[in-house]
């Protein structure tokens, strides 16, 4: 009997020892490794030496199997895109209406353009979002290639899923739907001036609360990343204030803009994703001028003051999203200061404005084509530019993006213009019956 029992325990032992072996095997650094606990365990013959290697392997092993954290800086991604721009004026009206406000090309002395140069890094940083975009190709009113900042932004989630948060920084303002649609995804060379005369730039330093639903979220991302030409993720509901005087300007009068947009995207039973918004904003704006009056130097202009003229939008929007046939659309109206039809004074005047885009997306292997028209149309007052003036635009484009791969994509645009101001700040004039070509490279990276 006591042979037997000895005959057990050798077998026990030699188990324990296999198994140890078998950790210092697979794992030999953890159970090799000094623990001075476990050492003077051994030691004072609390536990044996096959135990002390069961226990660093049982260890090790929980280490492998648990989540490894990723550095935050892990988590960032590095993206961007390039755009070079080549416009024809194909009348004589054209040569008149050059130096439109966003688009450098139309213009008797360029040929060739970089219109813009692109360079983001973004990513999760727990409960912070970071967002930052440098334009590498900006125009500062001297300088065209410029360094600039056009993103220096921080989402912060108020709860796990992120469905709450709050921006705080230099970001687009969330005024429209074209507005917050990237230029790497829109289909037209620019913005309308309806819509983009609110904030030249699209952006501005501000505050704002966002609120969406995880599935929402996922579906706003989805538009963008499907190449459905989305507009990002600005939330469904969103309120909040900015500075009101542009990109990369200081405050000139201390009175922040107040915002409050809704922005609702669904999918039908067919598949088919629809969107809709409203929004308003108001505030003061105070008008840079030259060689003009404003109103509030005049008593026969009442309503203006120091802190500068009313400043109020609102706006609707109607997005089919092309699978394959999509339908853009918005319209705004407002006022804001303007300069007189005698170009005299800066007053208080009214505005409004829109676009509507057709397009068909057809897909061909890695290719895709898109062929777009729109009319573009506003009757109000640039703002942005010294002494307010008027400005009036009535457009059809027609073009084409081909999307020859991912990385590469080519825009055809040609544009009838009935009616367009030019650029001048003191007397504008009105061209009529301008044509003209633009077709711009663009690099994904």
């Amino acid at each position: 009997m006591l042979s037997l029992i000895r005959t057990t325990q050798m077998k026990n032992i030699l188990k324990t020892t296999l198994l140890a072996a078998s950790a210092l095997a697979v794992i030999p650094a953890a159970a090799q490794e000094r623990n001075p606990a476990l050492d003077l365990l051994v030691k004072k013959g609390i536990i044996t030496a096959e135990e002390r290697a069961q226990a660093l392997q049982q260890a090790a092993i929980a280490k492998l199997n648990s989540p490894k954290e990723t550095p935050w800086y892990e988590k960032l991604s590095i993206d961007g895109y390039t755009q070079v721009r080549f416009t024809e004026q194909l009348n004589d009206a054209a040569y008149l209406t050059g130096g439109l406000p966003a688009d450098r090309s139309v213009s008797s002395a360029e040929s060739f353009v970089i219109r813009r140069g692109r360079f983001k890094i973004a990513g999760d940083v727990g409960r912070v979002y970071l967002y930052s975009q440098l334009d590498f190709a900006a125009n500062n009113g001297g300088s065209t290639f410029a360094l600039q900042a056009r993103d220096l932004y921080a989402d912060v989630a108020l709860d796990e899923a992120k469905e709450h948060r709050v921006r705080v920084g230099l970001s687009k303002v969330p005024y429209g739907w074209v507005n917050l649609q990237s230029s790497q995804n829109r289909l037209a060379m620019e913005r309308p001036e309806a819509l983009n005369s609110a904030v030249e730039g699209e952006r501005d330093q501000g505050v704002y609360y966002m609120y969406a639903s995880k599935e929402t979220r996922d579906l706003f991302k989805s538009l963008v990343k499907d190449g459905l030409k989305g507009s990002g993720d600005y939330g469904v509901f969103t309120v909040g204030g900015f500075g009101g005087s542009g990109l990369n300007r200081a405050d000139n009068n201390g009175e922040p803009h107040l915002l409050a947009r809704l922005s609702y995207p669904w999918k039908s039973a067919s598949g088919q994703i629809y969107e809709a918004g409203v929004g308003a904003y108001s505030g003061r704006f105070k008008v840079t001028t030259d060689g003009v009056r404003t109103a509030n130097t005049l008593a026969a202009y009442p309503g203006e003051v120091a802190d500068g003229f009313k400043d109020r939008r609102a706006f609707a929007t109607f997005v089919m999203y092309p699978q394959p046939f999509g339908i853009e659309a918005e319209w705004t109206t407002g006022q804001g200061p303007q300069m007189d039809d005698a170009n005299t004074v800066v007053n208080l005047g009214s505005l409004h404005g829109g676009y509507i885009l057709a397009n068909y997306r057809i897909q061909s292997g890695l290719s895709e084509y898109i062929p777009f028209v729109r009319w573009n149309y506003f009757d109000g007052a640039r703002k942005f530019a010294t002494n307010a003036p008027k400005m009036c635009v009535n457009e059809i484009d027609i073009g084409i993006e081909w999307q020859w791969r991912k990385e590469c994509e080519l825009t055809l645009m040609y544009t009838m213009s009935n009616e367009r101001s030019n650029s001048s700040t003191t007397a504008p004039a009105i061209i009529t019956d301008s044509r003209r070509l633009a077709l711009q490279l663009q690099f994904n990276y």
